[in-house]
């Protein structure tokens, strides 16, 4: 006899009830060894993606059916993988004691619903019963274990090789604009017919031109959110900002203060402090990111052969 040592739940995700042509409700959209996948257990799985495409797409309603179908098969596909992961489940001879399901229960109960009451009165009103909830919780967390499990960490080796090529073959990924390292100090207007609000700024330039410091008028001028930094933005590029601001901030040159900048809703004082072209970052700076993107695609085509494999080895059709 197997057991899974006990790792953490993923919750589970949330599905709603849909409307269903009552024809459609057990219509079989697949057959996995001995279980079925129905039209109405993959609409219920899929829900979630509906709403939000119905609510994107409400006025394409050509987008929305191909959508729609992309979703629906993604989730028959999903519900399919479901049944082949607990079919090999039994079959490799694992077990999962009641005990562990039990913890299992109790930990979806208190992240969900705070209360085993809460979660009876939830389950009634979407006409579930407690058994099905707790099977729910239990399959669950086999499909995880064992999706984890294909792709466990010692199956997965990122070679310094491998990471070079990859970034020598994505540089424009790691292209960056021109830059600047900026300050800014911002003054909104109370109202659009304001003049006061020029009058001060025009004052706080007149006493950086004086001697003053750029930081200290913005520590203790600025309404902006980076007041307390002294109005330091750190590094910017151009899309960063709003068009007109832009334009005159990478016209400055280093330790440049640029003129009064006034819109409709505020006026700037900016401070370009360094300027750095557009570049491709080094792959030392980006070396993490490149071995966290091989080792995601890694796992993703590890979990694919698995998957594969299952359908090999056991009898499915999808229709």
């Amino acid at each position: 006899m197997k057991f899974f040592r006990f790792i953490p739940t993923l919750a589970a995700a949330c599905c709603f009830s849909l409307p269903l042509h009552a024809e459609l409700v057990d219509a079989i959209k697949a057959v996995v060894n001995d279980g079925v996948v129905t039209y109405a257990e993959v609409e219920d799985f899929a829900a979630p993606a509906i709403q939000a495409l119905r609510r994107q797409y409400e006025a394409q309603p050509d987008a929305f059916q191909q959508k729609l179908d992309s979703a629906l098969g993604d989730s028959l596909e999903q519900l399919i993988e479901r049944q082949l992961i607990l079919h090999d489940f039994d079959v490799e001879g694992y077990r999962l004691p009641e005990t562990v399901v039990d913890e299992l229960v109790q930990d979806r109960i208190r992240e969900r619903f705070g209360d085993r009451i809460t979660l009876m009165k939830t389950l009634q009103a979407q006409g579930e019963t407690f058994e099905k909830f707790r099977r729910d919780v239990r399959d669950q967390y086999i499909v995880t274990a064992l999706r984890s499990k294909s792709t466990s960490p010692d199956k997965i080796i990122i070679s310094p090789y491998k990471v070079e090529t990859y970034y020598l073959t994505h540089q424009d990924d790691y292209k960056v604009e021109d830059e600047i390292k900026l300050r800014m100090i911002v003054l909104n207007k109370p109202s659009g017919d304001d003049t006061n609000t020029l009058s001060l700024a025009n004052e706080i330039l007149a006493k950086i031109k004086e001697g003053a410091t750029f930081q200290e008028m913005a520590s203790v001028y600025s309404q902006g959110s980076q007041r307390s930094q002294g109005g330091d933005w750190g590094w910017v590029e151009r899309s960063v900002l709003r068009k007109e601001l832009a334009e005159t901030a990478f016209s400055l040159k280093p330790g440049q203060v640029s003129d009064v900048v006034e819109t409709p809703e505020a006026c700037y004082l900016m401070l370009v402090e360094q300027v750095r072209p557009a570049h491709v970052k080094p792959l030392s700076e980006v070396r993490d990111d490149v071995e966290v993107t091989l080792r995601t695609q890694t796992q993703k085509q590890l979990e694919q052969q698995w998957i594969a494999q299952l359908k090999k080895k056991t009898f499915f059709r999808a229709f």
